[in-house]
């Protein structure tokens, strides 16, 4: 017979409601500023800020060069941190677990810290800052992120069919491009995906790394919050809530991303059997 748990106490109830609240009514209080407007007469709904935000041509020059960088830093990511994780787990050679340490440094170094030595790498090369330096800088931040996803894909995989494919005669690159990747398809998704929007939202790193003419849409959505906050802001900022929000539904509720929690929780010889 199975033992029932018993229920959580009263006050954990009230804690995390407490605790809920602290973090999402700023949230929804900013979103409600955004389709209200007072008038002569009183408050009223209104679309009139959206409606601003998407005529505004700076913002949109802006978010154009979001979408850029983080498509880009998320192809790169992907496809580096892919090769390394596989690098990593399938070979052997000196200075191995060095390698490993440091290519997760990221998850744990300040976000400060890392604008900070990329800044001052970029004066030593002599970069100018540029949509370029973003670029290198967001990929260098979110390449352990891929790495970590999948490398515990890779962790859970069953091994012998690497070796099956081997015994019938295929070579490395085969086995790669017929057996690995295609077992690595839904950690190479919830990667790609990941840093996309660790890439759109960042503002710290891409504040340090970019140059004139280079800001993307958080850059521009902090100049305009130090001239004055205004309802067209609680709109702007409410879209890029929902863009991510719709984002991280969408894997939350995959299939394959639900592939890759199983994955970690599996072992090689469960997936045998």
């Amino acid at each position: 017979m199975e033992r029932q748990r018993p229920a959580a106490p009263l006050y954990c109830f009230v804690i995390l409601i407490a605790m809920l609240v602290l973090l999402y009514f700023p949230l929804f209080y900013m979103m409600l500023g955004s389709v209200l407007e007072k008038t002569e007469t009183g408050v009223t709904l209104t679309l009139r800020w959206y409606r601003e935000v998407f005529a505004d041509s700076v913002m949109q020059e802006a978010l154009g060069r979001s979408l850029m960088i983080a498509i880009g830093n998320a192809c790169v990511s992907t496809v580096l941190g892919a090769m390394a994780a596989i690098a990593l787990l399938r070979s052997q050679f000196r200075f191995k677990v060095g390698l490993e340490t440091l290519s997760l440094i990221s998850l744990v170094m300040p976000e400060l810290v890392f604008a900070l030595s990329l800044l001052s790498w970029f004066f030593i090369l002599h970069f100018d800052l540029s949509l370029m330096t973003v670029m290198i800088a967001h990929v260098s931040f979110t390449l352990s992120f891929v790495i970590f996803t999948v490398s515990s894909r890779l962790a859970a995989m069953d091994h012998s069919l690497d070796e099956a494919a081997q015994d019938l005669g295929a070579n490395e690159w085969v086995v790669l491009r017929r057996v690995t990747l295609p077992l690595l398809k839904p950690a190479l998704g919830t990667a790609f995906i990941l840093c996309f929007l660790m890439s759109f939202d960042d503002f710290l790193i891409t504040f340090f790394t970019s140059g004139v003419g280079s800001d993307t849409l958080p850059i521009k959505l902090y100049a305009a919050m130090k001239l004055g906050h205004t309802p067209k802001l609680n709109a702007l900022s409410t879209l890029m809530i929902l863009f991510s929000v719709t984002l991280i539904i969408f894997v939350v509720r995959s299939k394959s991303f639900r592939d890759v929690l199983l994955s970690s929780d599996s072992s090689p010889q469960d997936e045998s059997t």
